[in-house]
Order: structure tokens, then C-alpha cells, then sequence
């Protein structure tokens, strides 16, 4: 399975180009697709595609469509952006919640008049 343990940080810039293209070709490859397939499919020329199999930089947006062509823009999933609601929030929404239905009949007009 290999070593799914990698420390980002600790690695430079160019090291991790290289993983990233081999992410690429490893999954290019796993879908037994060719890079001019990829490439074709990315709408972008296959000379992109192999410099980043390579290690070399490419753009953001070529990278975003080599994914989208290797059906893998779940990769992005960490980008995104979830609001959190702080406890004293949540506390505060919480006291905010019915604790009790009232009565909403209007039972003032069956008053008697003794």
C-alpha cells in the first residue's frame, strides 16, 4: 500500500511537484489511460501532462483539468471551507431552543362571568 504518512511540510516545494505527478501517473495508469487520452480529455496539450508525471510545475488551472479528467476532483475536498460555530454559540443556540408548547387557544372569551 505504501507509506500514506507523508510530511508535507518538511518537504520543499519541488519534492512536492514530484508527488503530485506521481500521484497523477500512478492513477493515469490505474485507469490504463494513455497521456494523450488524458490530455485530449483535459483539453490540454500532452507535453503538460508529461512535465508534471515528470516533477515539473505546471498551472493550477492544467492541474484542475488533469483531475477533472482522471475523475479525481475529490482530491480537492480539503479546500473547502466549513464554518464552525464556536461552543459559546452553540450554547447560546441551544437556550434559544422551545423547551415547551404553549397553549395557543384563546380560552380567555370561555371565561365564566360568575
Amino acid at each position: 500500500m505504501g507509506n500514506t504518512n507523508t510530511d508535507w511540510a518538511s518537504m520543499t516545494d519541488k519534492s512536492i511537484i514530484e508527488s503530485i505527478g506521481k500521484y497523477i501517473k500512478h492513477q493515469r495508469l490505474a485507469k490504463n489511460k494513455t497521456q494523450s487520452q488524458i490530455a485530449e480529455h483535459a483539453g490540454i496539450n500532452r507535453w503538460t501532462l508529461s512535465q508534471i508525471e515528470n516533477g515539473e510545475a505546471i498551472s493550477l488551472t492544467s492541474l484542475i483539468q488533469i483531475l477533472r479528467a482522471l475523475d479525481l476532483l475529490h482530491v480537492l475536498n480539503n479546500f473547502k471551507i466549513e464554518t464552525q460555530v464556536s461552543p459559546i454559540a452553540l450554547a447560546k443556540l441551544e437556550k434559544q431552543k422551545r423547551q415547551r408548547a404553549r397553549n395557543t387557544d384563546n380560552n380567555t372569551n370561555n371565561q365564566s362571568e360568575w
